[in-house]
């Protein structure tokens, strides 16, 4: 049997391909000659008559790096890009980052709980800790920005580093306000006071996709409401005694032979010592529970509906830090919510108006940013006219 044939350098090739090194040479080298920059094929002009194909990048959000869904949304983009400047397009793939607000302020603010320091300590003057605090949330931004755009290179994306931008540069931010303007103008924007999630502790209103609602334990309490010509009472059950400081009407199934004779009376808010009425309406589950649910319509958004349609006052008890407002009797005001709910409910005890405490599995919502237990509340807000037409006669829905 002959021997194999000897290949020269053969010993000296790596037995697996290591692309650390050609990367480290090629990705800097194809970048400084511009091969990417927004053209036809790498020569950085437009050529006359060839087909355009541009990609705006979705700008990752600068609170910290980029994940493996960041890699595989951006290896279809480049093949994309790559493809259409290799057919012979005018190509472009736009780079950039976004600023994502709330998302990155408590990345921020989580580093400074870190040092036992929150951001309203970073200054002598509330001005001060303002303006230091938003120092450091920049130097974040520096950070978090070059490990991303250094991640991007390493994968050799083949954008346009020259067209880089950050949503809040100046030409951005400015096109952002002119916009927003323009459509106020034409009263396709507005500002309402509707119900909304709103984060006691970020103080700010949140977006349904930022609010996880999980199962939590806790209790159902049976609260009775005197009738107003003192012949009984109305239990009715709620997992939030804190918010019937701010009740408008009890509510029963018009079809419910049970309370039918009293729809149109009243009866007395326990606490408040005032009179709210009877009303009957379709949403009520006349099996569920005494068929008799309280209407709180600045606290719960089945209630708003229902105040909407009966006309009745929205009466918001908490501030928008989640304490007692001047709504509410004096004896509850600046109280916490939940220090609140136990003041309430010993109250209630001791008025021989409480009848009876269960257990009960509910869905608590909280902030996905801050953890902290979301409030349906009734703020101003912008809101879309979609069903507005602009001033070329068309709608922008």
């Amino acid at each position: 049997m002959s021997e194999p044939t000897s290949q020269p350098g053969l010993e000296s090739l790596s037995k697996s391909f290591e692309p650390a090194a050609i990367e480290a040479h090629w990705g800097p080298e194809w970048e400084q000659r511009g091969y990417a920059k927004a053209g036809f094929r790498g020569t950085q002009e437009p050529k006359d008559g060839a087909d355009a194909f541009a990609i705006q990048l979705p700008p990752p959000n600068v609170t910290g790096t980029l994940h493996m869904g960041h890699a595989f949304n951006q290896t279809i983009m480049d093949s994309l890009t790559r493809y259409h400047r290799m057919k012979g397009d005018n190509t472009l793939w736009v780079p950039g980052t976004d600023h994502a607000g709330i998302a990155t302020q408590i990345v921020v603010e989580r580093q400074l709980q870190e040092q036992k320091i929150s951001r309203h300590d970073m200054g002598a003057t509330p001005a001060e800790a303002r303006k230091n605090f938003v120092a450091r949330v920049w130097e974040w931004k520096e950070k978090s920005g070059n490990t991303i755009t250094q991640q991007m290179r390493r994968m050799g994306d083949t954008v346009d580093w020259s067209r880089e931008y950050f949503t809040m540069d100046d030409d951005l931010s400015n096109v952002v306000t002119d916009t927003f303007v323009k459509l106020y103008d034409e009263g396709l924007i507005y500002r309402g006071k509707r119900l909304g999630n709103w984060d006691p502790v970020l103080k700010t209103s949140v977006s349904d996709l930022e609010v996880e609602s999980e199962e939590e334990d806790g209790s159902l309490w049976h609260i009775a409401y005197p009738l107003e010509d003192g012949s009984g009472t109305l239990v009715v059950a709620t997992t939030r005694p804190e918010t019937m400081l701010g009740d408008t009407a009890v509510m029963v199934h018009p079809e419910d032979e049970r309370y039918q004779h009293l729809v149109g009376k009243n009866v007395k808010l326990p606490l408040v010592d005032k009179l709210i009425p009877i009303i009957a309406d379709d949403y009520v589950d006349k099996e569920f529970g005494t068929g008799v649910v309280k209407v709180t319509p600045a606290h719960d958004y089945n209630d708003y509906a229902v105040g909407q349609r009966h006309q009745l006052p929205m009466i918001g008890v908490l501030t928008l830090g989640a304490t007692i407002n001047d709504n509410a009797p004096a004896k509850y005001r600046g109280m916490d919510r939940f220090v609140a709910r136990k003041a309430i409910v010993a109250d209630l005890e001791a008025l021989g108006l409480l009848v009876e405490v269960k257990k009960h599995k509910l869905m608590v919502p909280r902030c996905a940013r801050s953890g902290a237990v979301v409030e349906p509340m009734l703020t101003d807000q912008w809101y879309v006219a979609m069903t507005k037409a602009g001033a070329d006669g068309s709608s922008i829905a």
